[in-house]
Protein backbone atom coordinates (compact mmCIF):
# COMPACT_ATOMS: atom_id res chain seq x y z
CA UNK A 1 0.00 0.00 0.00
CA UNK A 2 0.99 3.54 -0.94
CA UNK A 3 0.83 6.59 0.96
CA UNK A 4 1.50 10.21 0.27
CA UNK A 5 2.17 12.55 3.80
CA UNK A 6 2.02 16.27 3.43
CA UNK A 7 4.24 16.62 6.65
CA UNK A 8 2.78 20.46 7.08
CA UNK A 9 3.41 22.85 10.01
CA UNK A 10 0.28 23.26 10.64
CA UNK A 11 -1.96 20.34 9.34
CA UNK A 12 -0.70 17.11 8.10
CA UNK A 13 -3.05 15.36 5.03
CA UNK A 14 -2.55 11.46 4.41
CA UNK A 15 -3.20 10.45 0.93
CA UNK A 16 -3.67 6.72 0.46
CA UNK A 17 -3.17 6.09 -3.32
CA UNK A 18 -6.60 4.94 -5.27
CA UNK A 19 -8.49 6.85 -2.18
CA UNK A 20 -7.51 10.21 -2.29
CA UNK A 21 -7.06 12.45 0.80
CA UNK A 22 -8.04 9.93 3.75
CA UNK A 23 -7.21 12.00 6.61
CA UNK A 24 -6.26 15.97 7.73
CA UNK A 25 -5.75 16.78 11.33
CA UNK A 26 -3.54 19.81 12.93
CA UNK A 27 0.16 19.29 13.61
CA UNK A 28 0.00 19.06 17.57
CA UNK A 29 0.33 16.39 20.00
CA UNK A 30 -0.96 17.36 24.09
CA UNK A 31 1.99 16.05 26.17
CA UNK A 32 1.68 15.89 30.48
CA UNK A 33 4.99 17.89 31.30
CA UNK A 34 5.19 15.98 34.44
CA UNK A 35 4.69 12.10 33.38
CA UNK A 36 6.37 13.06 29.90
CA UNK A 37 3.12 10.97 28.16
CA UNK A 38 1.22 11.98 25.35
CA UNK A 39 -2.30 12.83 26.07
CA UNK A 40 -3.92 13.51 22.38
CA UNK A 41 -3.16 13.98 18.70
CA UNK A 42 -4.06 15.79 15.87
CA UNK A 43 -7.76 17.49 16.15
CA UNK A 44 -8.06 16.50 20.14
CA UNK A 45 -4.99 18.04 20.65
CA UNK A 46 -6.02 21.48 18.82
CA UNK A 47 -8.60 21.55 21.18
CA UNK A 48 -6.96 21.71 24.53
CA UNK A 49 -4.76 24.54 22.70
CA UNK A 50 -4.30 27.93 25.21
CA UNK A 51 -7.09 25.28 27.61
CA UNK A 52 -4.53 23.65 29.29
CA UNK A 53 -3.30 23.72 33.15
CA UNK A 54 0.21 23.91 33.36
CA UNK A 55 1.55 20.61 33.24
CA UNK A 56 -0.27 20.06 30.32
CA UNK A 57 1.15 21.02 26.89
CA UNK A 58 -0.18 21.45 23.57
CA UNK A 59 2.92 21.56 21.52
CA UNK A 60 3.29 21.57 17.47
CA UNK A 61 6.36 18.91 16.71
CA UNK A 62 7.30 20.85 13.33
CA UNK A 63 8.10 24.43 13.00
CA UNK A 64 8.68 26.44 9.46
CA UNK A 65 8.21 23.03 7.76
CA UNK A 66 10.94 21.06 9.56
CA UNK A 67 11.21 18.81 12.34
CA UNK A 68 11.91 20.80 15.79
CA UNK A 69 10.93 18.21 18.09
CA UNK A 70 11.89 14.51 16.72
CA UNK A 71 10.11 12.06 19.14
CA UNK A 72 7.10 14.12 18.91
CA UNK A 73 7.37 13.67 15.07
CA UNK A 74 7.51 9.82 15.44
CA UNK A 75 4.43 10.04 17.56
CA UNK A 76 2.50 12.55 14.89
CA UNK A 77 3.68 10.08 12.01
CA UNK A 78 2.92 6.86 14.39
CA UNK A 79 -0.85 8.06 14.84
CA UNK A 80 -1.56 9.30 11.37
CA UNK A 81 0.32 5.84 9.58
CA UNK A 82 -1.43 3.69 12.00
CA UNK A 83 -5.38 5.46 12.07
CA UNK A 84 -4.50 5.40 8.19
CA UNK A 85 -3.78 1.80 7.86
CA UNK A 86 -6.99 1.01 10.10
CA UNK A 87 -8.94 2.45 7.77
CA UNK A 88 -7.88 -0.02 4.70
CA UNK A 89 -7.02 -3.00 6.87
CA UNK A 90 -3.57 -2.52 6.02
CA UNK A 91 -1.04 -5.71 6.86
CA UNK A 92 1.57 -4.91 4.59
CA UNK A 93 4.17 -1.95 5.65
CA UNK A 94 3.07 0.81 3.38
CA UNK A 95 5.57 3.14 1.21
CA UNK A 96 6.03 6.46 2.37
CA UNK A 97 6.26 9.77 0.57
CA UNK A 98 6.33 12.71 2.47
CA UNK A 99 6.85 16.45 1.66
CA UNK A 100 9.55 18.53 2.64
CA UNK A 101 10.59 22.36 2.15
CA UNK A 102 12.77 23.52 -0.68
CA UNK A 103 15.21 24.94 1.98
CA UNK A 104 15.54 22.23 3.97
CA UNK A 105 19.13 20.71 4.78
CA UNK A 106 20.14 16.70 4.42
CA UNK A 107 20.55 16.54 7.87
CA UNK A 108 16.61 17.72 8.18
CA UNK A 109 15.34 15.31 5.06
CA UNK A 110 17.39 12.60 6.82
CA UNK A 111 15.03 13.48 9.95
CA UNK A 112 11.75 13.73 8.12
CA UNK A 113 13.12 9.73 6.68
CA UNK A 114 14.14 8.30 9.79
CA UNK A 115 11.04 9.34 11.39
CA UNK A 116 8.90 7.68 8.85
CA UNK A 117 10.87 4.43 8.86
CA UNK A 118 10.48 4.31 12.85
CA UNK A 119 6.69 4.03 12.25
CA UNK A 120 7.20 1.23 10.12
CA UNK A 121 7.16 2.42 6.52
CA UNK A 122 8.83 -0.20 3.91
CA UNK A 123 10.32 2.57 1.85
CA UNK A 124 10.39 6.44 2.39
CA UNK A 125 11.05 8.86 -0.87
CA UNK A 126 11.39 12.40 -0.22
CA UNK A 127 9.77 14.98 -2.61
CA UNK A 128 9.92 19.05 -2.73
CA UNK A 129 6.32 20.64 -1.57
CA UNK A 130 6.72 22.99 -4.94
CA UNK A 131 6.71 19.87 -7.08
CA UNK A 132 3.89 18.15 -5.08
CA UNK A 133 1.98 21.46 -5.21
CA UNK A 134 2.69 21.97 -9.21
CA UNK A 135 1.33 18.23 -9.85
CA UNK A 136 -1.42 18.50 -6.93
CA UNK A 137 -2.84 21.83 -9.24
CA UNK A 138 -2.83 19.94 -12.40
CA UNK A 139 0.09 21.29 -14.20
CA UNK A 140 1.75 19.30 -16.10
CA UNK A 141 5.37 19.53 -14.87
CA UNK A 142 7.06 17.22 -17.35
CA UNK A 143 6.81 19.79 -20.19
CA UNK A 144 9.57 22.02 -21.36
CA UNK A 145 7.81 25.25 -19.87
CA UNK A 146 8.17 27.52 -17.13
CA UNK A 147 5.67 27.57 -14.35
CA UNK A 148 5.62 29.30 -11.36
CA UNK A 149 4.54 28.08 -7.86
CA UNK A 150 3.86 30.14 -4.44
CA UNK A 151 2.98 27.08 -2.16
CA UNK A 152 2.51 29.02 1.16
CA UNK A 153 2.15 27.02 4.45
CA UNK A 154 1.84 27.24 7.96
CA UNK A 155 5.40 27.72 8.35
CA UNK A 156 7.42 28.36 5.54
CA UNK A 157 6.26 30.19 1.75
CA UNK A 158 7.88 28.36 -0.88
CA UNK A 159 8.34 29.89 -4.58
CA UNK A 160 9.86 27.69 -7.69
CA UNK A 161 10.24 28.03 -11.49
CA UNK A 162 9.48 24.74 -12.47
CA UNK A 163 10.37 23.28 -15.74
CA UNK A 164 11.02 19.44 -17.18
CA UNK A 165 9.83 17.77 -14.08
CA UNK A 166 12.41 19.68 -11.74
CA UNK A 167 12.97 23.45 -10.02
CA UNK A 168 14.62 25.33 -12.34
CA UNK A 169 14.89 28.01 -9.91
CA UNK A 170 13.68 27.90 -6.11
CA UNK A 171 13.73 29.30 -2.71
CA UNK A 172 12.09 29.08 0.73
CA UNK A 173 11.36 31.73 3.74
CA UNK A 174 10.06 30.86 7.07
CA UNK A 175 7.42 32.97 6.82
CA UNK A 176 3.75 32.04 6.43
CA UNK A 177 0.55 31.62 7.79
CA UNK A 178 2.25 31.23 11.24
CA UNK A 179 4.01 34.77 11.18
CA UNK A 180 0.52 36.06 9.94
CA UNK A 181 -0.85 34.94 13.31
CA UNK A 182 2.11 36.42 15.42
CA UNK A 183 2.04 39.75 12.94
CA UNK A 184 -2.08 40.08 13.99
CA UNK A 185 -1.12 39.32 17.81
CA UNK A 186 1.81 41.57 17.95
CA UNK A 187 -0.78 44.55 15.93
CA UNK A 188 -3.64 44.01 18.51
CA UNK A 189 -1.30 44.48 21.24
CA UNK A 190 0.45 47.40 20.11
CA UNK A 191 -2.87 49.22 18.89
CA UNK A 192 -5.51 48.17 21.31
CA UNK A 193 -3.53 46.96 24.20
CA UNK A 194 -4.97 43.67 24.28
CA UNK A 195 -3.27 40.25 24.60
CA UNK A 196 -4.94 37.73 22.48
CA UNK A 197 -4.11 33.98 21.84
CA UNK A 198 -3.19 32.14 18.60
CA UNK A 199 -6.41 30.72 17.94
CA UNK A 200 -8.19 34.37 18.30
CA UNK A 201 -5.75 36.11 15.92
CA UNK A 202 -6.39 32.68 13.27
CA UNK A 203 -9.71 33.45 13.82
CA UNK A 204 -9.09 37.26 12.74
CA UNK A 205 -6.83 36.23 9.63
CA UNK A 206 -10.01 34.04 8.30
CA UNK A 207 -12.73 35.91 8.83
CA UNK A 208 -11.42 39.41 8.21
CA UNK A 209 -7.58 38.94 7.17
CA UNK A 210 -6.89 40.65 3.85
CA UNK A 211 -3.87 41.62 1.66
CA UNK A 212 -5.28 43.97 -0.31
CA UNK A 213 -8.31 46.27 0.30
CA UNK A 214 -11.82 45.33 0.41
CA UNK A 215 -14.83 46.65 -1.18
CA UNK A 216 -16.24 47.22 2.39
CA UNK A 217 -14.76 47.38 5.46
CA UNK A 218 -15.75 44.19 7.65
CA UNK A 219 -15.41 44.42 11.47
CA UNK A 220 -15.11 41.84 14.21
CA UNK A 221 -15.23 41.81 17.43
CA UNK A 222 -12.64 39.63 19.60
CA UNK A 223 -11.78 39.10 23.43
CA UNK A 224 -8.47 39.33 25.11
CA UNK A 225 -6.61 40.59 28.12
CA UNK A 226 -6.34 44.08 28.62
CA UNK A 227 -2.36 44.85 28.99
CA UNK A 228 -3.01 47.35 31.98
CA UNK A 229 -5.53 46.18 34.09
CA UNK A 230 -5.09 42.38 33.10
CA UNK A 231 -8.57 41.58 33.12
CA UNK A 232 -10.85 40.20 30.14
CA UNK A 233 -11.33 43.39 27.19
CA UNK A 234 -13.47 42.88 23.92
CA UNK A 235 -12.30 45.24 21.22
CA UNK A 236 -13.27 45.55 17.82
CA UNK A 237 -11.05 44.84 14.73
CA UNK A 238 -11.40 45.96 11.37
CA UNK A 239 -10.48 44.64 7.93
CA UNK A 240 -7.85 47.32 7.73
CA UNK A 241 -6.10 47.25 10.46
CA UNK A 242 -5.49 43.46 9.59
CA UNK A 243 -4.04 44.61 6.30
CA UNK A 244 -1.85 46.67 8.22
CA UNK A 245 -0.78 44.15 10.74
CA UNK A 246 -0.15 41.52 7.72
CA UNK A 247 1.94 44.13 5.43
CA UNK A 248 5.08 42.90 6.71
CA UNK A 249 4.78 39.58 6.19
CA UNK A 250 3.09 39.90 2.95
CA UNK A 251 6.03 42.22 1.48
CA UNK A 252 8.64 39.08 2.60
CA UNK A 253 6.70 37.33 0.19
CA UNK A 254 6.31 39.39 -2.32
CA UNK A 255 9.90 39.62 -2.25
CA UNK A 256 10.74 36.18 -2.56
CA UNK A 257 9.13 36.15 -5.92
CA UNK A 258 10.57 39.14 -6.89
CA UNK A 259 14.41 37.27 -6.23
CA UNK A 260 12.95 34.07 -7.93
CA UNK A 261 12.41 36.47 -10.76
CA UNK A 262 15.72 38.03 -10.74
CA UNK A 263 17.15 34.51 -11.23
CA UNK A 264 14.80 32.75 -13.94
CA UNK A 265 15.74 32.56 -17.24
CA UNK A 266 13.93 34.87 -19.63
CA UNK A 267 12.55 32.05 -21.84
CA UNK A 268 10.95 30.57 -18.87
CA UNK A 269 10.06 33.99 -17.33
CA UNK A 270 8.48 34.76 -20.68
CA UNK A 271 6.02 31.59 -20.25
CA UNK A 272 5.10 32.45 -16.38
CA UNK A 273 3.68 35.80 -17.61
CA UNK A 274 1.59 34.08 -20.20
CA UNK A 275 0.18 31.54 -17.82
CA UNK A 276 0.27 33.24 -14.71
CA UNK A 277 1.25 32.44 -11.32
CA UNK A 278 0.23 29.49 -9.43
CA UNK A 279 -0.67 29.87 -5.89
CA UNK A 280 -1.29 26.74 -3.32
CA UNK A 281 -1.09 25.97 0.39
CA UNK A 282 -3.69 26.73 2.88
CA UNK A 283 -2.49 30.71 3.54
CA UNK A 284 -2.66 31.57 -0.13
CA UNK A 285 -6.06 31.66 0.78
CA UNK A 286 -5.80 34.82 2.74
CA UNK A 287 -8.11 37.54 1.25
CA UNK A 288 -6.67 39.26 -1.52
CA UNK A 289 -3.18 37.99 -1.47
CA UNK A 290 -3.77 37.18 -5.10
CA UNK A 291 -4.35 40.70 -6.06
CA UNK A 292 -1.39 42.03 -4.54
CA UNK A 293 0.45 39.92 -6.11
CA UNK A 294 -0.90 40.33 -9.35
CA UNK A 295 -0.79 44.10 -9.27
CA UNK A 296 2.72 44.12 -7.83
CA UNK A 297 4.38 41.74 -10.05
CA UNK A 298 1.91 42.30 -13.31
CA UNK A 299 1.81 39.16 -14.05
CA UNK A 300 -1.95 37.13 -13.22
CA UNK A 301 -1.99 35.39 -9.92
CA UNK A 302 -4.61 32.71 -9.23
CA UNK A 303 -5.15 30.60 -6.43
CA UNK A 304 -5.64 26.77 -7.12
CA UNK A 305 -8.78 25.74 -6.70
CA UNK A 306 -7.62 22.75 -3.95
CA UNK A 307 -5.10 25.19 -2.18
CA UNK A 308 -5.29 23.55 0.82
CA UNK A 309 -5.07 19.70 -0.08
CA UNK A 310 -2.59 20.56 -3.21
CA UNK A 311 0.53 19.24 -1.88
CA UNK A 312 -1.10 16.13 -0.49
CA UNK A 313 -2.58 15.39 -3.98
CA UNK A 314 0.87 15.68 -5.47
CA UNK A 315 2.44 13.78 -2.95
CA UNK A 316 -0.34 10.97 -3.86
CA UNK A 317 0.02 11.77 -7.34
CA UNK A 318 3.91 11.21 -7.20
CA UNK A 319 3.63 7.77 -5.11
CA UNK A 320 0.93 6.58 -7.85
CA UNK A 321 3.77 7.69 -10.59
CA UNK A 322 6.68 5.32 -8.54
CA UNK A 323 3.96 2.23 -8.32
CA UNK A 324 3.31 2.29 -11.71
CA UNK A 325 7.01 2.35 -13.18
CA UNK A 326 7.26 -0.56 -10.24
CA UNK A 327 4.91 -2.68 -12.30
Amino acid sequence: MDIGIDLGTANILVYIRGRGIVLSEPSMVAVDTKTKTILAVGSEARRMMGRTPGSIEAVRPLRHGVISDYEMTQELLKYFVKKASRKLSMWRKPRVSICVPAGVTSVERRAVEDAARSVGARDVHIIEETIAAAMGAGLDISRPRGSMIVDIGGGTTDVAVISLGSCVVTDSIKVAGDEFDEAIMRYVRKKHSVIIGERTAEDLKINIGTAFPRSGEVLMDVKGRNLVTGLPNLVTVSSEEMREALREPTTAILDLIRTIFEKTPPELASDIAERGIIMTGGSSMLHGLDKLITQKTGINATVAENALSCVAVGTGKYIEYLGDKAK
